[in-house]
């Protein structure tokens, strides 16, 4: 019964899934806020389809476990270095002054010093899935204020990782501890933190080198998960939040040559899990509060909305924003996020938070999120032209990047020039012992099955400026060329083919730039061969050129019949006698020219 159970539940959670992403796609509200007022449907306020909400939400916070993870692998040094400014800058500054200032506001409605400072930073933090999804899917990205709320997201993120580590510090009976046991235990968590940091960095990349080369995509993936897991255990043995062990985990890896294909790994169980999570919130949700005190929750969420707006308002006008998009920033970040979820869970179980006032928050986080969308679709109607076309830094045209898939020769050649006049370049190769080669002069090349969907995503494929189709394999390379031409049409694709036939296959694909491994090389060397035997210069570059033409015309004459090899060989001979006919009458022709000149200065 207990296995029928369980399994019931799996198939619901699933559904749940099934229905969240397209509904809230639907009603334009964000996947988030869909997983939540799913969650709120199948739980025990409205069908009571589950009842055990406790059990689900506690596993269902490895779904923030591999978040972390992942925004770990996206920070790499030079990333957050380039950033610096806005990230410890503005994000900082923005959430001491909510923390604050929240935390006053926690204060006048009665909660001790130690409870309202915990809230006020809990609410301090935006929901970085909430907003990022809402500025793609309104193209506001890459907008100057996308990327400062970018910024500040990146900034809390990293600031969530501390308050739920000093969670217990914020308790009532943290004075009872001994200052002996709390030096032992922030000793120890210190040194496991160090030694996490130095095996990591040592030994991951060398295992990840290992099970790259045998090939196996379950092992790539089992070893993600399994440094997710491992990392997260050991840091729960030494007393620290699992989360902190996930996040260093992925900044172990963010420089690691592997990075592209952990990420495509991991997607689909981070985006499951982290589906689970908000479903799992919206099942725990009191919604009796709401029924109970609606003046007093409704102000709650109209304060957070007002404060955290207000104060990002000001702070990105400082910075120099204009008055639209900073307005469209603060409504953006002015609700609350997923790590409050988190840190109220936590507050409440080491007794920072009554578990009323804890419900009571999540409660108006998640009301938050929900007035967010419509927030924004006011602005909109208010000022449909508020925000600007383009962005105030919009980037020059040589600063995309190009991926370049197979990085043999072929693709080495492509990716020198290219580094040579410093346009970007994401190399993708699927031989790990190519990718040490490689990497051993200095080359920037990561490991990853370029015709794979997930990798060409992490790749940022849709945002590259060309694509360069270099990979040996005929039939990898016709996948790669297909998954491309499906899924990213905007982007160009120059491809080499190995011979006729894959340049007939990839016109099938619709690629339209294509060109012979060997083709340019032996016509340059035939040029060679031609003067060495004598030929006058003239009559080498006519030679070469000519074939060059009939052979272009050829190639695309062909491509009717590629698949008739009977007819291909019949028009290759016809080929051959033409242009031995062609060279013939031209050789004849010249050697009259002689005769014909003689004759007239007579």
């Amino acid at each position: 019964m207990h296995d029928n159970v369980t399994l019931t539940q799996v198939a619901l959670f699933l559904a749940a899934a099934v229905v969240a992403a397209p509904l809230a796609k639907l009603l334009r509200i964000g996947n988030v806020l869909g997983y939540l007022l799913v969650g709120v449907l199948i739980g025990p306020a409205v069908l009571g389809l589950v009842s055990d909400v406790g059990s689900v939400l506690h596993f269902a916070e490895f779904g923030v476990i591999m978040l972390l993870f992942v925004i770990g692998l996206e920070l790499r040094p030079k990333r957050l270095w380039a950033m610096r400014s806005a990230i410890f800058g503005l994000g900082s500054v923005q959430v001491a002054l909510s923390g604050i200032a929240l935390a006053a506001a926690a204060t006048a409605f009665g909660l001790s010093w130690q409870a309202a400072v915990f809230a006020g930073l809990a609410l301090s933090l935006s929901s970085t899935a909430f907003a990022l999804q809402v500025l793609e899917e309104k193209g506001e990205l890459a907008l100057r204020h996308g990327r400062l709320a970018f910024a500040v997201l990146l900034f809390q993120d990293l600031a969530a990782i501390p308050l739920i580590a000093l969670v217990p510090l914020f308790a009532v009976g943290v004075a009872t501890a001994a200052p002996s046991t709390e030096l032992t235990s922030a000793a120890k968590a210190l040194g496991v933190i160090l030694a996490v940091v130095l095996v990591g960095r040592y030994l991951l990349n060398g295992l990840y080198r290992l099970v790259a080369r045998t090939r196996v995509k379950e092992a790539m993936t089992a070893s993600a998960l399994l440094t997710v897991v491992g990392v997260t255990l050991v840091m729960q043995r030494a007393g620290l939040p699992a989360s902190l062990g996930a996040f260093i985990a992925g900044v172990l890896l963010a420089d690691s040559d592997y990075r592209h294909e952990i990420v495509a790994d991991i997607a689909p169980f981070e985006g499951l899990l982290l589906g689970l999570f908000f479903t799992a919130i919206g099942m725990s949700l009191n919604l009796g509060l709401i029924a109970q005190s609606p003046n007093l929750v409704l102000s709650i969420v109209g304060g957070l909305l007002a404060i955290k707006g207000l104060i990002l308002f000001v702070l990105v006008r400082w910075r120099g924003l204009d008055s639209a998009p900073a307005r469209r920033l603060a409504l953006v970040l002015s609700q609350g996020g997923e790590f409050a979820f988190a840190l109220f869970a936590a507050g409440a179980s080491a007794g920072v938070l009554d578990r009323p006032v804890a419900d009571l928050l999540a409660v108006a986080v998640t009301l938050s999120m929900a007035a967010t969308p419509l927030l924004l679709a006011m602005d909109e109607l208010l000022t449909p032209k508020a925000v600007p076309a383009r962005a105030f830094d919009d980037l020059p045209s040589n600063d995309g990047h190009v991926v370049v898939a197979g990085f043999g020769r072929f693709g080495q050649i492509v990716a020198r020039v290219l580094a040579a006049k410093r346009i970007p370049v994401t190399a993708l190769d699927s031989d790990p012992e190519q990718v040490d080669f490689v990497r051993k002069f200095g080359a920037q090349i990561y490991y990853g099955d370029a015709s794979r969907p997930e990798i060409l995503e992490a790749a940022k494929t849709g945002k590259a400026r060309a694509f360069v189709l270099a990979i040996d394999d005929v039939e990898a390379s016709l996948r790669t060329a297909r998954t491309v031409r499906q899924n990213y049409p905007h982007v160009p694709i120059y491809a080499r083919a190995h011979d006729r036939r894959h340049i007939h296959r990839l016109m099938d694909e619709g690629i339209k730039i294509m060109r012979r491994e060997t083709f340019l090389a032996a016509i340059d060397l035939t040029r060679e061969v031609l003067r060495g035997l004598g030929l006058a210069e003239r009559e080498v570059r006519y030679t070469v050129d000519t074939f060059r033409e009939m052979d272009r015309r050829r190639l695309y004459e062909d491509y009717k019949n590629y698949t008739d090899m009977e007819k291909i060989t019949e028009r290759a001979k016809t080929y051959a006698q033409e242009l031995e006919e062609l060279f013939a009458r031209d050789a004849e022709e010249n050697a009259k020219l002689p005769e014909e000149t003689a004759s007239s200065t007579r």
